[in-house]
């Protein structure tokens, strides 16, 4: 018997009421396209680089200090401009030639760690220029982020869209949990220049593999306003689409509150394990996060590929709130190490479900400024919570601030638990618009 065709009510019925299930392809399935299987891998190559660089980023600026406060401000440095840049990205996504602008973005990434390589040959660099660089990074990265993640879905078919971002989460993770061990090696080994310099090399592997392939030309809407308002235009989605604001609210409350602990990542590894930053150990620690990410990720797209994506975030929010508090409360390092993993999965289990909630709602004429928005939920929230928890920390200490993120994640799972259907009647409606102004 041939397998019923699923119309747009259908869709929209298993995304928002969870109702009923779509049977979705599997992560590996994605991989059977090959523009899609390059662009990946040399992602993945590229990524590697980068997370090597952000870990000892934090480590190096904690040792040169000593200071929570400076970690937060390197920190907000390199991840604040996915806030305040992502909208560009974005709407130059939507308009121009994507592979050029990955090109472009790729080499200025190169020559900022060549950059970064050389101040800091000197023992003691100029801080100023220290955060002026970083700053440049992540001014890169917010042209980057949306505009990649726009193009990533064009090179599956629709049926594969969420093993693709399942796949996608899984490189991204995979490669902190690589980039932080051998980050974390070659610091201790032979200095942290070497380091920037390592992943100023990646980049021409991702460079390489833009110049041998074509991606699919972007087809601007004529009836799309011009200038600022086009720039603007994913917030008109956002508030005329009820599942994407519901998404982007989620994410936003999520990586503000619930994720400062990640950018103070050195300071809970010495004041609550007695971990040395500058260490294997460190290293370790880090990496436990990006396995844990991993795990979840991929799951995803395999072992729950036919789970409902909004029950998912229901239950990650609620497991990430308890691996949280176990987190926070441990003092040994063997017991963290797992809890950090459990984290991690739980965290990035969450994030993917949403993303394939936003994804399968986008049209590709829109995506690059719709997934501005999410890059701003998603990363550009996140330094705002790590610059006021740097304060937060040295007031009290880094177990409380992780304390907090985990009663936010359990509203969250509770907020999410309210959603699980379209509420319907005055009551309902009103419920909705309470929880909604509360959590904005």
């Amino acid at each position: 018997m041939a397998e019923p065709r699923l119309g747009a009510a259908d869709v929209e019925d298993a995304l928002v009421d969870a109702d009923r299930t779509i049977a979705p392809r599997t992560a590996r399935t994605a991989l059977s396209y090959p523009t899609f299987r390059r662009l990946y891998w040399g992602a993945f190559g590229s990524n590697i680089g980068s997370w090597m660089q952000n870990a000892v980023l934090g480590a190096y600026a904690f040792e040169l200090t000593g200071s929570a406060r400076f970690v937060g401000l390197i920190v907000f440095a390199q991840l604040g401009p996915l806030l305040l840049f992502s909208l560009i990205g974005g709407a130059l996504a939507d308009v121009v030639d994507r592979r050029l602008l990955l090109i472009g973005v790729a080499v200025e990434q190169l020559l900022l760690s060549v950059a970064l390589a050389l101040l800091t040959v000197n023992d003691d660099p100029d801080k100023a220029a220290l955060i002026g660089i970083v700053l440049l990074i992540g001014v890169g990265q917010a042209i980057h982020a949306p505009t990649y993640s726009a193009a990533l879905p064009a090179l599956v078919e629709r049926k594969d869209l969420a093993g693709a971002i399942s796949l996608n989460s899984a490189q991204m993770n995979a490669s902190r949990v690589i980039g932080p061990a051998i980050g974390g090696v070659l610091y201790a080994a032979i200095g942290v220049s070497w380091v920037f310099a390592v992943n100023a090399a990646t980049y021409l592997i991702v460079i390489g593999v833009l110049l041998a392939i074509r991606l699919p030309r972007v087809e601007p809407d004529p009836d799309e306003p011009t200038g600022f308002r086009r720039l603007l235009g994913g917030f008109r989605v956002a508030r005329h689409n009820r599942t994407i604001r519901r998404v982007l609210l989620t994410m936003a409350s999520f990586s503000l509150f619930c994720l400062p602990f990640v950018t103070q990542l050195p300071v809970l590894a010495e004041r609550n394990l007695g971990i040395d930053p500058r260490s294997g150990a460190f290293g370790l620690f880090y990496a436990c996060l990006g396995a844990g990410a991993v795990i979840g990720s991929l799951s995803i797209g395999t072992v729950f590929a036919g789970y409902s994506k909004r029950r998912l975030v229901r239950q990650g929010l609620a497991l990430y709130a308890v691996s949280l508090t176990a987190l926070a409360l441990v003092s040994e390092p063997l017991l963290a190490f797992p809890a950090m993993v459990v984290v991690g999965s739980a965290y990035f289990g969450t994030v993917t479900s949403l993303s394939t909630v936003l994804q399968e709602q986008l049209d590709d004429r829109v995506r690059g400024r719709v997934m501005a928005l999410w890059v701003m939920c998603f990363g550009g929230t996140v330094p705002i919570g790590g610059l006021i928890a740097g304060p937060v920390i040295e007031a009290t200490a880094v177990t409380d601030v992780m304390l907090f993120g985990a009663a936010i994640a359990a509203l969250l799972g509770f907020y999410a638990y309210l959603f699980t259907s379209e509420p319907t009647g005055r009551r309902a409606r009103h419920l909705v618009s309470v929880v909604e102004e509360a959590v904005g």
